[in-house]
Protein backbone atom coordinates (compact mmCIF):
# COMPACT_ATOMS: atom_id res chain seq x y z
CA UNK A 1 0.00 0.00 0.00
CA UNK A 2 1.47 3.58 -0.67
CA UNK A 3 1.89 5.81 1.79
CA UNK A 4 0.19 9.55 1.90
CA UNK A 5 3.07 11.11 0.28
CA UNK A 6 3.64 8.50 -2.64
CA UNK A 7 0.17 9.36 -3.25
CA UNK A 8 0.15 12.24 -3.35
CA UNK A 9 3.61 12.17 -6.16
CA UNK A 10 1.10 9.95 -8.26
CA UNK A 11 -1.37 12.52 -8.36
CA UNK A 12 0.35 15.60 -9.24
CA UNK A 13 2.61 13.48 -11.50
CA UNK A 14 -0.48 12.50 -13.32
CA UNK A 15 -1.90 15.73 -13.42
CA UNK A 16 1.10 17.27 -15.01
CA UNK A 17 -0.23 16.73 -18.11
CA UNK A 18 -3.40 18.53 -20.06
CA UNK A 19 -4.71 15.41 -21.24
CA UNK A 20 -5.30 13.92 -18.63
CA UNK A 21 -6.35 17.06 -16.87
CA UNK A 22 -8.46 17.27 -19.84
CA UNK A 23 -10.05 13.79 -19.22
CA UNK A 24 -10.42 14.85 -15.32
CA UNK A 25 -12.51 17.85 -16.34
CA UNK A 26 -14.60 15.57 -18.28
CA UNK A 27 -15.10 13.05 -16.02
CA UNK A 28 -15.71 15.33 -13.21
CA UNK A 29 -19.19 15.92 -14.97
CA UNK A 30 -19.72 11.84 -15.02
CA UNK A 31 -18.61 8.31 -16.14
CA UNK A 32 -18.11 8.21 -19.81
CA UNK A 33 -16.81 5.27 -21.48
CA UNK A 34 -13.28 5.21 -23.14
CA UNK A 35 -14.97 6.18 -26.92
CA UNK A 36 -16.83 8.99 -25.30
CA UNK A 37 -13.53 10.18 -23.37
CA UNK A 38 -11.48 9.69 -26.80
CA UNK A 39 -13.72 11.44 -29.04
CA UNK A 40 -13.22 15.29 -28.66
CA UNK A 41 -8.81 14.17 -28.27
CA UNK A 42 -6.84 14.33 -31.50
CA UNK A 43 -4.71 10.68 -30.79
CA UNK A 44 -5.55 7.36 -31.08
CA UNK A 45 -7.47 5.10 -28.61
CA UNK A 46 -4.45 3.56 -27.44
CA UNK A 47 -2.90 6.66 -26.40
CA UNK A 48 -6.13 7.85 -24.67
CA UNK A 49 -5.92 4.13 -22.90
CA UNK A 50 -2.67 4.70 -21.73
CA UNK A 51 -3.62 8.16 -20.29
CA UNK A 52 -6.31 6.38 -18.43
CA UNK A 53 -3.89 4.02 -17.29
CA UNK A 54 -2.04 6.56 -15.37
CA UNK A 55 -4.86 8.64 -13.83
CA UNK A 56 -5.92 4.82 -12.27
CA UNK A 57 -2.63 3.94 -11.34
CA UNK A 58 -2.75 7.00 -9.37
CA UNK A 59 -6.19 6.38 -7.87
CA UNK A 60 -7.64 9.52 -9.58
CA UNK A 61 -9.68 7.32 -12.25
CA UNK A 62 -11.56 3.89 -11.60
CA UNK A 63 -13.20 1.83 -14.64
CA UNK A 64 -14.90 -1.29 -15.03
CA UNK A 65 -15.33 -3.09 -18.34
CA UNK A 66 -19.15 -4.61 -18.91
CA UNK A 67 -19.25 -6.28 -21.82
CA UNK A 68 -17.25 -4.80 -24.93
CA UNK A 69 -17.42 -1.20 -22.60
CA UNK A 70 -15.11 0.33 -20.58
CA UNK A 71 -16.60 2.60 -18.25
CA UNK A 72 -13.98 5.26 -15.86
CA UNK A 73 -15.69 7.51 -13.16
CA UNK A 74 -13.65 9.80 -10.95
CA UNK A 75 -12.54 8.86 -7.50
CA UNK A 76 -12.95 12.17 -5.76
CA UNK A 77 -11.37 11.45 -2.27
CA UNK A 78 -8.00 11.00 -3.95
CA UNK A 79 -8.60 14.49 -5.72
CA UNK A 80 -9.35 15.65 -2.09
CA UNK A 81 -6.42 14.33 -0.90
CA UNK A 82 -4.50 16.68 -3.05
CA UNK A 83 -6.70 19.55 -3.34
CA UNK A 84 -6.24 19.26 1.15
CA UNK A 85 -2.66 19.86 0.67
CA UNK A 86 -2.68 22.21 -2.02
CA UNK A 87 -5.28 24.71 0.86
CA UNK A 88 -2.46 23.40 3.13
CA UNK A 89 -0.08 24.96 1.16
CA UNK A 90 -1.75 28.26 0.45
CA UNK A 91 -2.68 28.94 3.43
CA UNK A 92 0.96 29.08 4.33
CA UNK A 93 2.43 31.72 1.89
CA UNK A 94 -0.75 33.75 2.54
CA UNK A 95 0.23 34.56 6.13
CA UNK A 96 3.89 35.10 4.92
CA UNK A 97 2.65 37.15 2.74
CA UNK A 98 0.63 38.65 4.77
CA UNK A 99 3.80 39.14 7.64
CA UNK A 100 5.98 40.58 4.01
CA UNK A 101 3.02 43.26 3.58
CA UNK A 102 3.23 44.31 7.31
CA UNK A 103 6.82 44.64 7.37
CA UNK A 104 6.79 47.18 4.11
CA UNK A 105 3.95 49.03 5.30
CA UNK A 106 5.26 49.07 8.98
CA UNK A 107 5.92 52.35 11.10
CA UNK A 108 7.82 54.92 9.13
CA UNK A 109 10.18 57.38 10.61
CA UNK A 110 9.38 60.50 10.79
CA UNK A 111 11.49 62.93 8.50
CA UNK A 112 11.41 65.49 11.15
CA UNK A 113 12.67 63.32 13.97
CA UNK A 114 16.34 63.47 15.17
CA UNK A 115 18.09 60.10 16.77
Amino acid sequence: MLNHEESLDLVFRALGDRTRRALVERLVRGPASVSELAAPLTMSLAAVVQHLQVLETAGIVRSEKVGRVRTCRIEPEVLRAGEHWLGRQRTTWEGRLDRLGDFLTGPETSEGSTS
